[in-house]
């Protein structure tokens, strides 16, 4: 999974400027790794308003989710072996890691493989406001036992902020001369859209799609017991121009693909900026992502964290933060995201834009439908890789 912004704004270097200033010979009290472009620089400004008294805080962007694990990964290793040294084997492109975080995004999907590393370790939040007003959707991808699988009596792993969905984005020029417009998965198999689609370089999205036209889960687990599957994936195979998880809108803004399948994120800000480009969530129902807050497993040190209760005040104080019913609407009107919290509000109450925008806020029947991709036991991954690769090799004249 390889989800990001198809364009980053340049809103990075204000991020950091904007919540850094305050005291520059502090010890920074909260360092926040985020996902690029999922926060809002206003709010920022806001919570250092809310605080009682003025401290360092730091919020660094990345690019991509892949970069922020990647963090994790090197701040574990430093920890083990202090002596190590961090970034690339080659000196001349080697890059120093971020400073230590408090809390990093990380997507849902990422959250089996972070636990399993033990890159990540629980929040306390099950007191917070916020986390109480969650939706029980919510809360149930992030308690999660030692190994990282689904336990409704598990810890809580993550802090979920937004969220989103996999959605058809789709060339209105192109459509008007075809006289009718996508609304399901199954349009994606109609004859005159042959080599015109892109789709995810995802085994789990497009087989999941697959599933889902064919009336079945996402998250099914043994594939054998799906009739005609195979033929369903070859089928739609055919239909493919691109697979790409990073580029899979270049084509549909240039026209050589009419049809795309991707994040919301990505498309909210595409649309925005060509009109050409329209969206719908499949009525059937789709696949679902969050963006969650986490805690590295490894913190700093007491000599470099001189108050590490008031750190994880802190933590505790921004998420909680978050989950707030005006910063839920600023997260869901400026991030192309929603904040969880929107789905518990009474629609009569958010703005205009957001009541009325289908993609981020969908149907509650299509959103009832609608599923997070869930943790598979190892057999049924080895079922879907080796799925995918058949059809991958496949080709036809």
């Amino acid at each position: 999974m390889k989800r990001r912004s198809f364009l980053m704004g340049a809103s990075a270097l204000a991020l950091g400027q904007l919540a850094s200033g305050c005291g520059n010979r502090q010890s920074t009290a909260l360092n926040v790794g985020l996902l690029q472009n999922s926060i809002p620089v206003q709010l920022l400004a806001e919570f250092r308003r809310t605080l009682e008294s003025p401290v360092r805080l730091k919020f660094d962007p990345q690019a991509q989710l892949k970069d922020i694990y990647q963090n994790l990964r090197v701040w574990k290793r430093q920890s083990e072996n202090p002596e190590s040294s961090p970034g690339f084997s080659l000196p001349l492109i080697s890059r120093k890691p971020p400073a230590i975080a408090n809390l990093v995004t990380l997507g849902d999907y990422w959250l089996e493989s972070a636990i399993g590393e033990q890159l990540i370790q629980p929040l306390e939040l099950s007191t917070l406001p916020g986390w109480q007003q969650l939706p029980p959707r919510w809360q149930g991808i992030v308690r999660r036992n030692r190994q990282g699988q689904l336990d409704e009596s598990g810890l809580i792993w993550g802090a979920p902020y937004r969220w989103g969905t996999v959605v058809i984005a789709y060339r209105r020029d192109k459509f008007e001369e075809l006289g009718w417009t996508p609304t399901d998965w199954s349009d994606l198999w109609r004859p005159e859209l042959r080599d015109r689609i892109s789709l995810l370089d995802s085994p789990r999205e497009v087989i999941g799609l697959t599933l889902k036209k064919l009336g079945f889960s996402y998250d099914t687990a043994n594939l054998s017991q799906v009739p005609n599957l195979k033929t369903e994936l070859l089928d739609l195979h055919k239909q493919v121009k691109l697979y790409s998880s990073d580029h899979y809108l270049e084509p549909l803004v240039l026209g050589d693909t009419w049809l795309a399948v991707g994040w919301s994120t990505d498309i909210l800000s595409l649309r925005g900026r060509d009109r050409q480009i329209q969206a719908v969530i499949p009525r059937s129902g789709t696949s679902l992502w969050a963006d969650v807050w986490v805690q590295p497993a490894v913190q700093k040190t007491a000599a470099e964290s001189p108050e590490p209760e008031t750190s994880q005040s802190l933590t505790q104080q921004w998420i909680d933060f978050c989950w707030r019913q005006q910063s839920a609407i600023d997260i869901s009107l400026l991030s192309h995201a929603a904040s969880p919290i929107l789905v518990t509000l009474n629609p009569a109450t958010l703005p205009d834009s957001l009541r009325q925008s289908e993609i981020l806020l969908p149907e509650p029947s299509i959103l009832e439908d609608s599923e997070f991709l869930y943790p598979l036991p190892q057999e049924a991954i080895e079922q879907y890789l080796e799925l995918w690769q058949e059809i991958r090799t496949m080709q036809f004249v």
